[in-house]
């Protein structure tokens, strides 16, 4: 079957204005239990859309550790490409998807980074090979080959033996702190619904709006 001709029905139920919660971190963790409990795979994963230096676009699979009224967090090394671009620009883009359920999840909004002690914090939880790996791997950069990174693994393992794996320096979180969200429902013949949340400075409330499809 070619691109062109593929296509899904979406057969699910839609959703109304008085369906959603008032506050959009309310509904987000309604969906995201939703797609818990439908047991799919990496529910938490969003993907980031950031500014390059160069002015484009670029994007990436992260997962989100944490979905609070302070925004949405994620953990990285701050030396990688994504850091150095939300470093140069504090904005960024996110989208969780759940096929499965025909939904998806639009977000916009500033960024910062999280305190050293959030990320001690969940660096502390991270299974220990995960640990030694934010050592070892100088993210983004080019690497001659894959025996390059279990050296430093290996190296890192010794130097850490018997003893707590501490945080890198140069590894930790950012938050989205989001001024809109939008949330999607798949609907028959491709009329699917929308809404929209926008954040309002002023009263620290958010208007929701119906998009057209």
């Amino acid at each position: 079957m070619s691109l062109r001709d593929r296509r899904v029905q979406y057969e699910t139920a839609g959703i109304e204005r008085d369906d959603l919660f008032p506050e959009p971190f309310e509904q987000w963790h309604r969906w995201y239990s939703d797609a818990v409990d439908a047991e799919l795979v990496e529910p938490n994963a969003m993907t980031v859309a950031t500014t390059g230096l160069d002015g484009i676009p670029d994007a990436r699979v992260v997962l989100a550790r944490d979905v609070s009224e302070r925004g949405i967090v994620f953990y990285t090394n701050y030396a990688s490409e994504k850091s150095q671009q939300l470093q140069s620009r504090a904005t960024a883009a996110a989208v969780f998807v759940w096929l499965d359920l025909h939904r998806q999840i639009r977000i916009r909004g500033d960024v910062e980074k999280v305190t050293d002690s959030e990320s001690d914090e969940y660096f502390a939880s991270r299974p220990r090979e995960s640990q030694i790996s934010a050592w070892a791997s100088p993210q983004s950069t080019v690497i001659s080959n894959r025996a390059f990174l279990e050296q430093l693994v290996s190296e890192y393992n010794d130097q850490f033996k018997n003893e707590s794996v501490p945080r890198p320096p140069n590894w930790g979180g950012w938050r989205l702190i989001p001024i809109q969200f939008e949330f999607w429902q798949g609907r028959p013949s491709r009329l699917h619904d929308r809404f929209r949340y926008t954040h309002v400075a002023a009263s620290q409330n958010w208007t929701i709006e119906r998009l057209a499809p």
